[in-house]
């Protein structure tokens, strides 16, 4: 590729930053095994990864630098995660809201306009520290405005640069205690030096053919392959990130919003332009937060991860196999704890509001807000780069992942998980699986439990593969429910079989068949007699055969849940091995008072 290297047009600054971009992919998994700041949490490669990637999948070149910069910052914003990525959206949205409207940049132009973006990236921040990404964006930035008129050449002048960059990472440490006592560099520093050299690699070479090839920038040797072990008390639980867009476009809205979720935590950014903000708090309330903030305008994204887990995984991890599922498995927090479980969330939407899954939803505050919905709610499956991000995080830590979700029957979740899992397969050379377990609530979340324990006492990979598909065979659910209305509404049962048995009175009892299928089964006409029914249906089926364990799934329904319990004590002589509630993504579709009995045979 040819290009004038006096100036900087819309396409040299697209492929440089496709250049830096791919550094970032290439070295995601050192930079999350740096992170010990402002969370040990061992994400900021993952999310500097997942932000780079929406910038370059979403934004088109145009030799048109304005145009090119506002997608790029646009892509950013939206598709920014943790702390570093969102800072380094607003640092491109500061790029991008500085530049004229010209074609072209000189580099005085580039210069002028870089200084003033760095500003963009420390208002951002409600208090930003030093020693951490921002102060080498500041240093570096103030150097090549330093050197403007030194160079008539991009390529001489970024080059140049470089080395102030990297010298700013090496002495991160020295400003940041953590740092020092981890004997590591700022880990989203790290991101933008990488970065850098990237961008480098194209202004020197000019061809992205050549990026895999060229290595000839020097590298930051000091602490660069360090995997610390140094442990960060976490002042608050969930790392909660949001986007919001605005009707009012108007200058207040951050301020507005900064004051509003200050008080929830730390480390706050909030990002954006006066149409759009992206929020990033570290919280231990992420539910109440996005309550006091859902009037302020339509929040399209949200993002609830739990720290506590991931400085477990960093710092604790008991298995070399990852366990990744999704929120309708129905198990307790205790349990998913135990055995380090990664849960993906569905979502649930009541008109224009969402929420995540028994994250930012509780099943009490939705069956409250169900009896006041004017419309039932609505349920979406994680999407593919919910999967992708997840998976990949899961690479830079574990050996191998297996995946196990409800039944693809009734939800697009495996679907997507397995085409994220291939992918992140391929791109990391990790070996991953990812099954449908044609079943769902508690009868899933036996089987996640039973995978659980056989990763604990040390069955291989490729054995609980088989396992699985084994106990896919071996696992039954059975639910009695007090109403068909909200399984019509939903899909999960058809019209014309709900509008018979309200003809006949009919108390349903609905079984999950061996395809993941939901079944009306019986004709119960009472909920005490449907009740009845399924624990003679559960004795049917355990007779003669062992029984690995059963659970229980209520939908604000405790006594029925109790009363399940009992008559299985009785049967098995078994303690159930969870009791819980349904989680409000299946509440939408099965409505209050729905009891589901799972049974895994041995």
């Amino acid at each position: 590729m040819d290009f004038n290297r006096n100036e900087l047009d819309g396409k040299r600054f697209y492929y440089s930053f496709i250049a830096g971009a791919q550094k970032i992919f290439e070295h995601y998994q050192v930079i999350n095994k740096i992170n010990v700041f402002p969370v040990a949490d061992g994400d900021t490669g993952t999310n500097l990864a997942s932000t780079m990637r929406s910038i370059i999948d979403t934004a088109i070149p145009t030799y048109n630098i304005k145009v090119t910069a506002n997608a790029l910052a646009d892509a950013a914003l939206v598709g920014a995660r943790g702390n570093s990525g969102i800072i380094f959206a607003q640092f491109l949205y500061g790029f991008s809201n500085e530049i004229p409207n010209n074609n072209n940049l000189s580099i005085n132009d580039f210069a002028e306009i870089i200084k003033k973006a760095v500003r963009y990236a420390y208002e951002a921040i409600a208090n930003p520290v030093e020693g951490t990404m921002i102060s080498v964006m500041r240093e570096w930035a103030e150097y090549v405005y330093s050197i403007k008129d030194k160079f008539q050449d991009f390529n001489e002048l970024i080059v140049d640069s470089y080395q102030t960059a990297a010298d700013s990472l090496r002495d991160t440490p020295k400003k940041l205690e953590v740092l020092r006592k981890a004997h590591v560099v700022d880990a989203g520093a790290k991101g933008f030096v990488l970065f850098l050299e990237g961008m480098i690699d194209f202004f020197k070479h000019g061809e992205l053919k050549k990026l895999a090839m060229t290595r000839n920038v020097s590298k930051v040797k000091e602490f660069e392959e360090v995997v610390h072990d140094h442990e960060v008390e976490l002042s608050f639980r969930y790392c909660t990130e949001a986007l919001i867009s605005f009707e009012n476009e108007s200058p207040n809205n951050k301020s507005i919003l900064s004051k509003v979720i200050a008080p929830y935590g730390d480390s706050v950014v909030v990002a954006g332009s006066p149409k759009k903000l992206r929020l990033h708090i570290h919280t231990d309330e992420p539910a109440k937060l996005f309550s006091e903030i859902k009037d302020l305008g339509n929040i399209t994204f949200k993002k609830v991860d739990d720290m506590l887990m991931q400085s477990e995984i960093v710092h604790r991890r008991k298995y070399d196999t990852a366990l990744i599922t999704d929120s309708t498995c129905d198990l307790p927090q205790d349990i998913i704890e135990k055995y380090q479980i990664h849960v993906v969330p569905l979502t649930v939407h009541f008109d224009k509001d969402f929420y995540l899954d028994s994250v930012t939803i509780t099943p009490d505050e939705f069956y409250h807000l169900q009896k006041l919905a004017k419309n039932n709610p609505t349920t979406s499956q994680p999407t593919y780069k919910d999967f992708t991000n997840k998976y990949s995080y899961l690479a830079s830590h574990y050996k191998n992942i297996i995946g196990l979700h409800l039944t693809d029957k009734m939800s697009g979740t495996f679907s997507n998980s397995k085409k994220a899992g291939h992918a992140v397969a391929e791109r990391h050379n990790i070996d991953i699986a990812v099954f449908s377990s044609n079943k769902l609530t508690n009868a899933l979340g036996l089987m996640v439990l039973r995978a659980a324990e056989a990763i604990e006492s040390g069955l291989s990979y490729e054995d609980l593969k088989i396992a699985i598909e084994d106990w896919k065979l071996k696992a039954h659910l059975m639910v009695s429910a007090q109403s068909l209305k909200y399984m019509i509404k939903s899909g999960r049962v058809s019209t014309v079989k709900g509008f018979l048995g309200k003809l006949m009175g009919v108390q349903p009892i609905v079984v999950v068949n061996a395809e993941g299928k939901a079944e009306l089964f019986g004709k119960p006409t009472s909920t005490k007699q449907a009740m009845k029914l399924v624990i003679e249906e559960a004795a049917k089926l355990m007779d003669g055969k062992k029984i690995w364990g059963y659970s229980v799934s209520h939908a604000n329904n405790p006594e029925g849940a109790n009363w399940y319990v009992n008559e299985m004590e009785q049967i098995t002589g078994l303690k159930p091995r969870f009791v819980n509630s349904v989680s409000p993504v299946l509440g939408t579709h099965v409505g209050p008072g729905v009891v589901g009995l799972g049974i895994l045979l041995d």
